[in-house]
């Protein structure tokens, strides 16, 4: 062979193994989700790529509170990932409105969603749909099944039988009733008026209505659940005041506590951490034969970077996301984070089971201060955790938080001012 033909040889098989690796396209997914990295490195990133050859990617999240900071600057510089973990409502729909991220309304997944589900991350007007919603946390109580027994309480299902297994546990002294405090005030609004809230206002009847102006926070459905948190004072222990978030997990984790206002996320460090059996039990309603509302909240979804190298594999990604096999998957790999899928879930974790249960039972709704409610100042969700916590500890009545509460929606949203 000539130099000359060699060289063209050497051109030749490079030109060919630089085109076969360029097939390769890898996708890079930003996230808040730090906690998350192993699920989907050895779970959930394998199961895509063995379906899909020629396309890699690669899971790089960004700690928590540095995450919509960090996302913001890289869509500024052109560096930011191809796929984008979207938290709820106005976060990731000012980043739409921005142009950063893709309207995805046309992707055959978002078939497989409710209306409530795409929520989260949809334009005001529902028009357009730009991530691909994943998970839900649904709230609720979560207890010790051990004191119940040994008390020979049953699972409540309204109001009357909620308090009265209260008073019995409360009158037998071994356990705190409810392990809840005021210190940190989000638990109360949370897993306090948020929680019980549904099934008073009616859920999205009430919430809807309330974003339309068709109700106040200071009718009588939407001051109910302030009265009934007042009488928690009762059951919360000794110093409820000055207990935190992590001390009211430790109470219950440790057995010390009968009851917890819950969200579902706490399913997997309480298996960890507990060693007595638990059970859970939704919101009681006020009366037996009630439709029952909980709080199914919208969480978490994945976007596409509108200025993306590779649109059609991430998209290809996407839809795979909103399959029911990623559902599945991705609901028993981070048992409490629940599918917002149309399509049954089958959960493995017996507790995860039974939140996920209420589905079929209860209708479901979002926390009522989250969309388009909290974009003003005063800022009706922050608000919401002071006037929660002030009513369980008795230093504002469930009527004047209410009356606070309206004031600062109404001085700044205008389905809200005085007519």
């Amino acid at each position: 062979m000539t130099k000359t033909k060699l060289i063209g040889a050497l051109l030749a098989s490079t030109f060919m193994a630089g085109a076969a690796y360029a097939e390769d396209v890898t996708l890079t997914i930003e996230s808040w989700r730090n906690d998350d990295v192993l699920i989907w490195q050895d779970t959930i990133i394998p199961a895509f790529e063995a379906q899909n050859p020629g396309i890699k990617v690669v899971f790089a999240p960004t700690a928590p509170a540095e995450y919509n900071a960090v996302l913001n600057s890289k869509l500024d510089a052109g560096s930011a990932g191809d796929l984008v973990t979207c938290r709820p409502f106005d976060a990731s729909l000012e980043l739409y409105k921005k142009g950063n991220l893709a309207d995805l309304t046309g992707l055959a997944a978002m078939a497989n969603f409710s209306p409530v589900a795409k929520s989260a991350w949809q334009t005001d007007d529902g028009a357009a749909t730009f991530c691909v919603p994943m998970a839900s946390v649904i709230h609720g109580f979560i207890y010790n099944k051990d004191a119940f027994d040994a008390l020979g309480i049953a699972v409540p299902t309204t109001n009357d039988e909620f308090f009265a297994a209260l008073d019995k546990i409360k009158a037998d002294g071994t356990y705190i009733p409810l392990a809840m405090g005021t210190n940190d005030q989000w638990e109360a609004a949370t897993m306090g008026y948020n929680n019980i809230g549904p099934n008073y206002w009616k859920g999205e009847e009430g919430r809807l209505a309330l974003i339309a102006g068709t109700q106040k926070l200071t009718d009588a459905d939407w001051v109910a659940p302030f009265t009934e948190l007042a009488r928690w004072k009762d059951y919360l222990g000794d110093g409820f005041e000055a207990q935190t978030y992590p001390d009211s997990q430790n109470l219950f984790t440790l057995g010390r506590a009968a009851i917890y206002p819950a969200g579902s996320w706490e399913i997997s460090g309480f298996n960890k951490q507990a060693t007595f059996k638990m059970g859970a039990f939704p919101p009681p309603v006020q009366a037996a034969g009630d439709t029952c509302y909980i709080s199914d909240h919208t969480d978490i979804a994945l976007g596409m970077n509108a200025k993306s190298a590779h649109p059609e594999e991430t998209k290809k990604f996407l839809e795979w996301v909103g399959s029911p096999e990623f559902a599945t998957m991705y609901a028993n790999a981070l048992p409490g984070f629940f599918s917002l899928n149309s399509t049954p879930v089958t959960m493995q974790d017996p507790l995860a089971q039974e939140f996920v249960s209420w589905r079929g039972k209860c209708q479901s709704s979002i926390r009522s201060t989250y969309q388009i409610l909290s974009r003003g100042t005063p800022n009706l969700e922050n608000e919401t955790w002071n006037a929660s916590a002030n009513v369980i500890k008795g230093t504002e009545t469930p009527e004047a938080a209410a009356a606070r509460l309206q004031d600062g929606l109404a001085s700044w949203y205008a389905p809200q001012k005085a007519k």
